[in-house]
């Protein structure tokens, strides 16, 4: 509770005396020293009561002010009751980290300052960093520095959106004028079974329709079956379609597994079409110099999405789309008005060359995290999940569980060998059940997964306040959901 002094309410909280404010933060504080704290002797999650939960948050009818004491109490108490918590170090399961302290330290200054990233000329510092973020991770995958483009993004899904309207453009000019009418047949484009499905909303977005994504089979490993590209983009030509976008996944969502990028590439410059890779996840294995050879061949991709919310440890959200194609870029998304300022020679206008306008300094969170870090403190943290992965994969092999995905990142799929002659829908339960039990329990966080259309339980290191004694927990916790199902 905040009592030092009296907090002004109503529109006296917008911008109080120093004493109360400082009374404020110091609150603030303390929840983030709690979190840090606390947070490991906690249960990763547990079921929310929809009905409590609304009435709480409906008690708030905003008509008067509140003590901001009992506000933030009450919504803390809200978000430890009711929430996945990705910072426990319990947590395998999606591509949400425990964000770095300096990411923390980048969303505060970044809402306090403001900034407005559409024009170069009102936020020069902020679009200067980004831009010069953009030039490292684009390096980092290859990339000439000096010729990398692109944006800071919310989110994968926006950056894969980007390159398919980048691609659009590139291939036929006039679709940004006359639209999809202008084309001589249905754009078409590809991506793996198991690549991030976010490409079906992205085709609904852009109006080439659901039905234009093509989701090749897989092979054994469960990456991209090449042959069966090839017969696939042979087929879509001959019917008279208009392939124009190859995507490979580096670090699939459910079993964190990498296309084969060079004969990717190999192929796409074969058939001319634009050659796309989504590094959401397992970009950040350029930052290891033991990790980054896993990648090659992205250096060929006329564009990467990378996400920072997810192996970068920042804060969401924020992704990017990286490119050497600038002109391109301007292509896609310029547009001129009076109300903008005039451009400033040998600047780029981020609402010039993104889907955003008024945005979000997304990069700083990134900036200080890696400035502080450097880059060989971000790859002993991905290397250090890759080892604990490996642990994982050895408990689980030595207690019997079929390890179900082949990949040098730290995601784990494992099934439970006494459903392997079941149907494919009772083994589906079977494992969505153990990884309910798991959950509920409190002690990890896990997901059932198809890979392939096979069932398995899926957990991926993440957090880098995970132990070697958090991989031992997670290991005791599915064991004991597995006797609880035979008892």
């Amino acid at each position: 509770m905040i009592t030092e002094e009296a907090f002004p309410l109503g529109r006296g909280s917008f911008d109080p005396a120093s004493g109360p404010a400082d009374g404020l933060w110091r609150r603030v504080l303390e929840v983030l020293r709690a979190e840090r704290e606390q947070i490991a002797a906690r249960p990763v999650s547990a079921e929310a009561d929809v009905g409590r939960l609304r009435s709480a948050v409906g008690s708030y009818d905003f008509d008067e002010p509140a003590e901001p004491g009992v506000v933030i109490d009450e919504v803390v108490a809200l978000l430890r009751e009711s929430t996945v918590h990705t910072t426990h170090p319990r947590y395998f399961g999606l591509f949400n980290p425990t964000p770095t302290l300096l990411g923390v330290v980048g969303e505060t200054l970044a809402a306090a300052f403001n900034p407005q990233l559409a024009a170069w000329s009102h936020a020069p510092a902020a679009v200067e960093i980004e831009a010069h973020l953009l030039r490292f991770l684009g390096g980092r995958m290859g990339y000439p520095p000096g010729e990398v483009a692109g944006s800071f993004t919310s989110g994968g899904a926006e950056a894969n959106l980007t390159a398919v309207l980048l691609a659009l453009t590139r291939m036929w000019p006039e679709y940004g004028t006359e639209g999809l009418r202008a084309l001589p047949g249905r754009p078409v484009l590809y991506a793996s079974s198991e690549s991030h499905l976010a490409w079906l909303k992205i085709a609904h977005a852009t109006g080439i329709g659901r039905d234009a994504v093509r989701l090749v089979p897989v092979d054994a490993g469960l990456r991209m079956d090449i042959e069966r590209l090839r017969v696939r983009l042979e087929t879509d030509r001959d019917a008279g379609d208009e392939p124009f976008m190859v995507v490979g996944t580096a670090g699939t969502t459910g079993a964190g597994v990498i296309d084969p990028l060079p004969e990717l590439a190999d192929l796409c410059a074969e058939f001319g079409v634009r050659f796309h890779v989504d590094a959401a996840y397992g970009g950040v294995a350029a930052l290891s110099d033991r990790l980054r050879n896993e990648l090659a061949g992205i250096e060929r991709a006329h564009s990467i999405t990378v996400d920072a919310h997810k192996w970068l440890s920042v804060p969401m959200g924020a992704g990017a789309l990286l490119c050497t194609d600038r002109e391109g870029l301007a292509e896609t998304f310029r547009v001129s008005t009076s109300y903008m300022p005039a451009d400033i020679p040998d600047t780029v206008d981020p609402y010039t060359s993104s889907q955003q306008w008024s945005r979000r300094f997304t990069g700083l969170k990134l900036f200080l995290s890696l400035a502080v870090a450097g880059r060989s403190g971000y790859a002993e943290q991905v290397e250090r999940d890759v080892d604990l992965a490996g642990i994982l994969r050895r408990r689980l092999t030595d207690s019997d569980w079929l390890i179900a995905n082949d990949t040098p990142l730290p995601v784990v799929c494992f099934a439970d060998p006494a459903a392997g002659a079941l149907p494919s829908g009772e083994s589906w339960e079977h494992h969505s059940a153990l990884a309910q039990s798991v959950v509920r329990s409190g002690r990890a966080w896990i997901s059932p997964v198809r890979l392939n259309g096979r069932a398995a339980l899926r957990a991926c290191v993440i957090s880098h306040r995970t132990t070697s004694a958090d991989v031992d927990d997670l290991v005791q916790a599915v064991n004991d959901a597995r006797k609880g199902q035979r008892a």
